[in-house]
């Protein structure tokens, strides 16, 4: 099934996209508008009506109402023209910076900061943030780029350290570290159910999920190869508190995994986080990028910085009764075997030596 088919212009800002979805089971029944807003995402209903009183979504290829019933199975053909980007503009975004110097900035990108402008998220970025902080810099890297110095990017809502590029050779000799996979990148996870095992492996391919076009999920075909690993810090009223690793870098990698083996990430109403029956109520996916090891890009010697929990997460542990995770990371060892074992990773500070091909930096977890 084809998801988007670009007509030829010569004007690629604005040419018009048409995007092709297929309802699934879960819409069975709903309204038209309903059953976009919910399963396609990334909308509101008065979007969906407005295109479609503007006859710019056809439900199987004939014009439609808004409160057209749909069925499972439904082809819906839907045409959008992407907006030309926007000008960039300094303005005053919170977030934490942990370290910084002339070639880099490393930060804690609190949850629900968008990292980079785009389609519903044109202002208030961490890119404009990033503008405001040191203007002369980042508006050098800003022409004909809206993702100045961003090297990878994090998920809306989820929280944690990123590290940033102060000038273009330090961009492109950290995006050149994450695709070789020189980075190392560890998360914490709070998760629904228990762990039969204390480390775990996850290696499933992914790919975009033929029923949502917004979501992810392992594939048997046609995917990206993933490889996620993680260890169990602690176990309390039917949660799991999970470090987690990851060797490539998939979009919603973490998430997916974790939603595929039954047990989604609380909060996370994409795969499943947020069911009625979930043992604390979360208001976003409980995600957290907790350290990040990379070369630095003048130097080359290997840095680690960690990034503390936001106080949303930090508020599910002391619920739950779970680790605050305010110790330095060696005394969590006596929990669980530690993820750097001569089997899991190896040398110190180094992803292992996967035989695995080059992975795209520019992706969100």
């Amino acid at each position: 099934m084809t998801d988007t088919e670009q007509r030829p212009d010569s004007d690629a800002e604005t040419t018009p996209v048409e995007q092709v979805f297929v309802v699934p089971d879960e819409g069975d029944g709903l309204r038209l508008d309903q059953c976009l807003a919910t399963h396609l995402g990334g909308h509101s209903r008065a979007f969906y009506q407005k295109l479609i009183r503007q006859d710019d979504i056809t439900l199987r290829g004939k014009a439609c109402r808004r409160a057209e019933t749909v069925h499972a199975g439904d082809e819906v053909r839907i045409r959008l023209t992407p907006a030309a980007p926007d000008v960039l503009v300094p303005q005053e975004v919170a977030f934490e910076i942990l370290y910084e110097d002339d070639d880099i900035l490393v930060i804690n990108k609190p949850p629900g900061l968008v990292v980079h402008p785009a389609e519903g998220s044109r202002t208030g970025t961490l890119v404009h943030g990033l503008l405001f902080h040191d203007h002369e810099s980042f508006a050098d890297m800003a022409d004909d780029n809206q993702r100045p110095g961003i090297v990878h990017r994090l998920d809306k809502d989820t929280s944690g350290v990123m590290v940033v590029a102060r000038n273009e050779e330090s961009r492109r000799l950290l995006k050149a570290s994450f695709k070789e996979r020189e980075v190392e990148k560890t998360y914490l996870a709070l998760v629904m159910g228990e762990f039969g095992a204390v480390t775990g492996t996850i290696e499933n391919e992914i790919g975009r999920n033929p029923r949502n076009r917004l979501k992810m999920a392992v594939v048997r075909e046609g995917g990206k190869h993933a490889l996620t690993r993680y260890r169990v810090l602690g176990t309390s009223q039917g949660c799991s508190l999970l470090e987690v690793r990851i060797f490539t870098g998939r979009t919603h990698q973490i998430r997916v995994h974790f939603s595929h083996l039954h047990h989604p990430i609380l909060g996370d109403g994409l795969y499943g986080g947020d069911r009625a029956d979930a043992p604390y109520r979360a208001e976003r996916q409980l995600l957290h990028a907790w350290k990040l090891v990379f070369p630095h890009p003048r130097s080359g010697v290997m840095r680690q910085y960690m990034a503390p929990l936001p106080a949303d997460f930090a508020a599910a542990l002391a619920a739950l009764g779970l680790p605050t995770m305010t110790a330095h990371p060696a005394a969590l060892e006596t929990a669980a075997p530690a993820l750097s074992t001569d089997r899991d990773i190896a040398p110190p500070h180094r992803p292992p030596p996967l035989d695995l091909p080059p992975d795209d930096p520019d992706t969100a977890s």
